[in-house]
């Protein structure tokens, strides 16, 4: 897709960011909101996006637009630059991976929500229960006794 219409998101902290509609329609939602006629001279509104995040989810659409937009298809080498581009691309702390995911949700962009998923995924892959309740920033609700009586009462699930 070679489309150079600019279309301009507004983040939820009122900063606006003009990119190439190739960009844009790499997100669904976006694609859906242009084609209902809702991305006018003002911009489309993007009322759960920060600026910060935002600006990372563009750099990802546009790698991604750059890398589809021929009409043939990605050699091995440029494939694996790619995934090299991601991986190095989800390396960020916790609570913006959290907000590139709940992003990547809203906007519905599959690609970087299955790349952010994994991402947290591979964090956690392994740990105890205290070093995920860590990594995710999770407070226990549990006493030291009901945690024991759950894990007496769920034995086999800890075995």
């Amino acid at each position: 897709m070679s489309s150079t219409r600019i279309i301009t998101l507004n983040s939820s902290d009122n900063d606006a960011f003009k990119v190439n509609e190739a960009v844009a329609l790499q997100s669904q939602t976006i694609k859906h909101m242009i084609e209902d006629g809702c991305a006018d001279d003002s911009g489309i509104p993007l009322p759960n996006v920060t600026s910060k995040t935002l600006a990372m989810i563009i750099e990802y659409c546009k790698k991604h637009a750059e890398a589809t937009s021929s009409e043939e298809k990605l050699s091995k080498d440029e494939v694996r630059q790619l995934d090299d581009w991601d991986t190095e691309f989800v390396k960020v702390d916790i609570a913006t991976l959290y907000d590139l995911i709940r992003t990547a949700n809203y906007l519905n962009i599959k690609n970087l929500l299955e790349l952010t998923c994994k991402t947290l995924a591979e964090m956690i892959r392994g740990k105890t229960t205290e070093e995920i309740r860590k990594i995710l920033h999770i407070q226990n609700d549990f006493t030291l006794e009901e945690e024991q009586q759950i894990k007496e009462e769920n034995k086999w699930a800890f075995e």
